[in-house]
């Protein structure tokens, strides 16, 4: 019978050790750019009309619908709200088949 050396482990025998393949991190996702959704004055729409269409097509409930609108109204714009790209783009359609004029842009 053979001995065997301890201080020469063999690789192939039960307890040896064996090398753990890692997967590589997948890449984090990649963030979309923030857009800005903007509320243009206009003399033509009563401001009633415009706080409930803003809360017709957005989440904001009726006390900020009210303050965008009074902003709108006395600096002539104001920010509505914040969101991808593709959601503003939908929002400014939106709001257009209603007759009131909101615009898109990047976020600062």
């Amino acid at each position: 019978m053979s001995q065997v050396d301890e201080s020469d482990p063999d690789t192939s025998g039960p307890g040896a050790s064996t090398a753990v393949k890692t997967r590589p991190k997948p890449p984090k996702p990649k963030r979309l750019r923030p857009w800005q959704v903007l509320l243009h004055n206009d003399d033509l729409n009563d401001i009633l009309y415009v706080v409930e269409t803003i809360m017709e097509l957005t989440t904001l409930n009726r006390e900020d619908a009210v303050l965008r609108t009074i902003e709108a109204h006395n600096m002539d714009i104001a920010l509505l709200l914040t969101t991808h790209r593709e959601h503003a783009e939908l929002l400014c359609e939106q709001f257009q088949s209603k007759r009131l004029k909101v615009t898109a842009e990047p976020a600062p």
